[in-house]
């Protein structure tokens, strides 16, 4: 059991406690830059676990090790809420830490039910982990919400690792996308879902490929939204006159973090390391 903090009393008024934020690696910054633009005044905690990035290729087993380990450090640290910024790890792990923990914890899945409603081809595609492409979870969701529609998925190993390295722009990572991409351009999808908080990194590079015609759907506005609700829900806004603090943590201790999550904020970070283990 994890151990875990209280909810905020109904009698107070503010909670100036941090939002907890966690991904396999900077994929989770696109959730974490939505947040911090929408609630500004809210106090924002972000731990990469970019040593074990990318999930997308790990053991089931592993992943729920990493994300309980992660959400004690984020809860020894005193959050209020945790948002796990990660398409792999909600699926493989939210349920059981939900089942642990009594704070709000708000997952991130892709956008299959938006997408289906909308396409009119209904022809969708999926760009996946493979790890996400393999879950049940996963494939529960698209046999819920498809709507008639055909669902196709992508894996897409090793385009997070180009993206945790800043390679996003490189011929070697434009190759790759064309790999994954044009065959599903091929199919008539007018849908195509990012199905993982690394891609909205590759969202440009993604566009020039597919053109002006497909539609292109991610989840960091519906994550959001969803943070918000909970944290009306349980009364744990944060005073809406204060300035937000951000803290960033990386289990990957170079000095090529600091320049890789300024990049993708568009801002000067500071990132700090953060040594976990089993035991801690």
């Amino acid at each position: 059991m994890l151990g875990s903090n209280i909810i905020n009393s109904q009698t107070n008024i503010y909670n100036s406690a941090p939002i907890g934020i966690f991904d396999s690696g900077v994929g989770g910054l696109s959730i974490a830059k939505c947040i911090s633009e929408q609630l500004p005044h809210e106090n924002i905690i972000y731990i990469a676990d970019s040593l074990y990035a990318p999930y997308g290729e790990k053991s089931v087993d592993f992943i729920v090790e990493r994300v309980n380990i992660i959400a004690q450090q984020l809860i020894n640290k005193g959050v209020k809420a945790i948002v796990i910024a990660c398409n792999t790890a909600t699926v493989n792990a939210i349920e059981q830490l939900r089942s642990q923990v009594n704070i709000p914890i708000i997952g991130v899945e892709p956008a299959i039910k938006p997408a289906a409603l909308q396409s009119i081809t209904k022809k969708i595609a999926v760009l996946a982990t493979q790890a996400t492409s393999e879950n049940q979870r996963f494939k529960d969701l698209i046999a819920l919400h498809h709507n008639g529609a055909q669902v196709i998925i992508q894996p897409c190993p090793g385009l997070v690792e180009f993206i945790e390295q800043g390679q996003q722009n490189s011929a070697a990572c434009i190759s790759l996308l064309q790999q994954y991409l044009e065959p599903l351009i091929t199919l008539d999808i007018d849908t195509l879902v990012l199905g993982c908080t690394h891609y909205p990194f590759v969202q440009h590079q993604i566009r020039n490929i597919v053109g002006n015609n497909i539609t292109i759907i991610e989840t960091t506005v519906p994550v959001t939204q969803q943070l918000i609700k909970k944290l009306n829900e349980n009364n744990l806004n944060a005073d809406p006159c204060q300035q937000g603090e951000h803290y960033f943590f990386s289990t990957l201790e170079k000095q090529q973090q600091n320049i890789l999550f300024s990049q993708l904020w568009q801002n000067e970070i500071q990132v700090s390391p953060l040594s976990i283990n089993k035991n801690q």
